[in-house]
């Protein structure tokens, strides 16, 4: 696991923009396609990286504040009208 750590710190913003844009189109740099695994393991060094590096609101996902849907307005019901109900 500690070399993990260590390609992780050894990585500039240069390699980490080439890496991110290698798993967005799915290729590397020279063309060749990454494999599953290697797009995998790719995502998680950025992750890595990205929490080391990054301020949360600029991370691989993030998905900015979450209100809870229970405050919002009710939905309706779109299968049935209120005369429709069985009881």
């Amino acid at each position: 696991m500690s070399s993990f750590i260590e390609a992780i710190e050894n990585i500039t913003p240069e390699i980490y923009q080439s890496l991110k844009l290698a798993v967005e189109i799915g290729k590397w740099p020279d063309g060749r396609k990454l494999t599953q695994e290697q797009k995998e393991l790719t995502l998680q060094a950025l992750i890595a990286w990205e929490s080391q590096n990054l301020p949360e609101e600029e991370r691989i996902g993030y998905m900015g504040p979450q209100a809870c849907s229970s405050k919002s307005a009710p939905v309706p019901n779109l299968l049935f009208k209120s005369s429709d109900t069985l009881h």
